[in-house]
């Protein structure tokens, strides 16, 4: 390494020599990353969320949940594809109802949406939100006055 390049040996031999970059993370070079990652590398976290819209608004925004989890989003992006491929198996009505029962109970993972639709689910209602329960009115509760 010198103040402007960074060069690769093995057994002795340069077997690649790099323009030094200052900038914060990593600088990967394309050509230097399996195949598999350089497919991935094309996707962006907008382009999974359009993929999740064509289902529906509540399958797109639990996508966008579970990618803002995350530090990186990137580590979303398997959860976030199981997600919109499960519409493959269980059709997207199924699957945006699952979703919106997702959201509803804070559930966002795969793991959430696959159990939702295998035991079905999706096809109840969502139950109301309870109410808060009220204190009984007696002699022993003091109220906010007390403690000022």
């Amino acid at each position: 390494m010198s103040a402007g390049t960074v060069e690769v040996f093995h057994r002795h031999r340069r077997v690649a020599s790099h323009p030094r970059s200052f900038s914060a993370g990593f600088t990967t070079d394309d050509a230097h990353m399996p195949e598999s990652h350089r497919r991935h590398a094309a996707w962006t976290p907008g382009r999974i969320v359009s993929w999740a819209a064509v289902t529906g608004p509540a399958t797109a925004k639990l996508v966008e949940t579970v990618l803002a989890a995350r530090r990186h989003p990137e580590q979303g992006f398997r959860s976030c594809l199981g997600i919109v491929s499960l519409g493959k198996r269980y059709g997207a009505e199924r699957l945006e109802a699952a979703c919106t029962r997702a959201l509803a109970a804070r559930a966002h993972s795969y793991r959430s949406v696959e159990s939702i639709l295998r035991t079905g689910l999706d096809a109840k209602p969502l139950p109301d939100k309870a109410p808060a329960p009220a204190h009984p009115d007696h002699g022993n509760l003091r109220g906010p006055g007390y403690y000022t």
